[in-house]
């Protein structure tokens, strides 16, 4: 939590929107008490998204190119992005006709919740970092983080991806649509970023993040619910859950970005291209291995046939 008051510390939020340290330290307590002890979804993840935004906020200059106000929204939505996360996608929600399914009614459950549960924590006076500004200003920052929060229901993907597509040839800062997308991107582009971090630390989160899919497929099939097929642990492996992502979910967003900001090559692109090179390696091994399994089984099950056959049957030897 004291990395992420620095966050706020380093980006003027404290002197700008006249945060007292001691709400800000409140405001986080309570953004970690809401996320829940699962393998993916949890505060480590809410932190790890919230240090590729402000990282990303740095590389590309956006305090020379945006206003204070807009980079405020953008980490606290990144901080918030996934309170009280259940480890249930809104497939789920919905199939199982769970108590946000119904309350949202079937819109984007969980990503809704998410931003509920963020201004129920900012309605106590104690733990509202917004609490010094005016009226306009809050109504600006709570539009601004319902809108970058509801971004990140990938349901959504292709809609925001094909927009940003659209304004870039002609992208201004100063166009409020152009600003929004971008924001909505950019919250996105932190989300999904796991692969553009060291395979040491990317690894290991998808083990979390293919354990937390496992337990979603498993609770399924017990409540005979359709079965989300890239969570079934009896036909995923690790690179074929990564391979796809990569190609046709993070390559094509990741690269719209540094269209925008080509500074940004180094850092996001080329190192998801070294983990779609290291996954399709790890797929080439494994379809290997189990092809030498097969061969294995084959030519055992062909030795005990052999075995078996009648002395009779058996050739006579000279």
């Amino acid at each position: 939590m004291v990395l992420l008051q620095v966050m706020y510390t380093d980006l003027d939020f404290i002197a700008t929107f006249n945060i007292e340290p001691e709400v800000l330290q409140q405001f986080l307590f309570e953004v970690y008490r809401h996320y829940n002890n699962i393998p993916f979804h949890n505060f480590k993840h809410c932190f790890c998204v919230t240090q590729m935004m402000y990282g990303l906020i740095w590389l590309t200059d956006l305090k020379s190119k945006m206003e204070n106000i807009d980079l405020l929204i953008m980490l606290t939505s990144a901080v918030c992005h996934d309170l009280d996360h259940t480890g249930y996608n809104n497939a789920y929600q919905i199939n199982a006709r769970t108590e946000l399914a119904l309350r949202y009614n079937d819109i984007s459950p969980l990503e809704n919740h998410h931003c509920a549960v963020a201004f129920e924590i900012l309605e106590t006076r104690e733990s509202n970092i917004f609490r010094n500004l005016s009226s306009d200003q809050y109504k600006r920052i709570r539009e601004g983080i319902i809108k970058c929060i509801l971004a990140t229901d990938m349901t959504r993907h292709n809609e925001i991806l094909n927009k940003f597509k659209s304004i870039l040839p002609g992208f201004d800062f100063t166009n409020k649509e152009h600003k929004d997308l971008l924001m909505m991107v950019l919250i996105k582009v932190s989300d999904i970023s796991n692969e553009a971090r060291p395979m040491e630390v990317a690894e290991p989160w998808l083990d979390c993040l293919l354990q937390e899919f496992f337990n979603q497929s498993d609770v399924e099939k017990l409540e005979g619910l359709p079965v989300s097929p890239f969570m079934d642990r009896d036909k995923v492996t690790k690179p074929s859950s990564q391979i796809g992502f990569i190609r046709f979910v993070l390559l094509p967003l990741f690269v719209e970005l540094a269209n925008l900001f080509p500074c940004l090559e180094q850092h996001i692109i080329d190192p998801v291209r070294k983990a779609l090179d290291y996954y399709t390696e790890m797929e080439k091994a494994l379809d290997k291995e189990k092809q030498n399994r097969s061969q294995s089984e084959s030519g055992a099950k062909n030795k005990e046939a052999a075995d078996l056959q009648p002395e009779a049957s058996k050739p006579e030897t000279q």
